[in-house]
């Protein structure tokens, strides 16, 4: 799998075939969407609201968006964060990893979540953390069959939503 950060001049949007590819990548994931609420309508997501929703995480500093391909096609993108804005956490955050439906139990979602902590533990961090929601069962399972473990529960940030914190050492 190839990694390319996303990078967008403050006044130029995502151009046309790659916001293509990751509408279509965020509505695979349409059971995620419709437990996360982050979209109004899970079964029909609009490139004008990914293109807010990436603009939104980009703007936060420290922010990265990275697009995982194969063979060309965009499989997964990966949200991450350098510091949480909680200043007694010093650890890094995964804030989100899709990979696209059609592309799911191939390995990229486990080969994506790697490349992330190979980029920490590159930047010398030594550890990584991120948030599940309580009921996304499966992204719980997926998160501690790769060594997360839950340290905590809160709720998160942006809406006050119920969920588990995990963190990984990067040894």
């Amino acid at each position: 799998m190839e990694l390319e950060p996303l990078s967008l001049a403050p006044d130029a949007g995502l151009p046309d075939g790659l916001l293509g590819e990751l509408t279509a990548l965020y509505a695979s994931n349409r059971d995620f969407h419709a437990i996360s609420g982050d979209f109004p309508d899970p079964d029909a997501i609009t490139s004008e609201q990914v293109a807010a929703a990436l603009a939104d995480e980009l703007a936060v500093p420290g922010s990265t968006v990275l697009l995982g391909r194969s063979e060309r096609r965009l499989v997964g993108c990966a949200i991450t964060l350098d510091r949480h804005p909680d200043p007694a956490d010093p650890d890094p955050w995964i804030g989100l990893l899709l990979v696209h439906a059609d592309c799911r139990r191939q390995g990229f979602g486990r080969t994506l979540a790697h490349a992330v902590e190979d980029r920490y533990r590159a930047a010398g961090r030594t550890a990584v953390r991120l948030a599940v929601l309580e009921n996304n069962t499966d992204g719980l399972a997926f998160w501690t069959a790769l060594g997360y473990q839950v340290i905590g529960h809160r709720r998160d940030r942006a809406r006050g939503r119920p969920c588990a914190v995990l963190r990984k050492p990067l040894l």
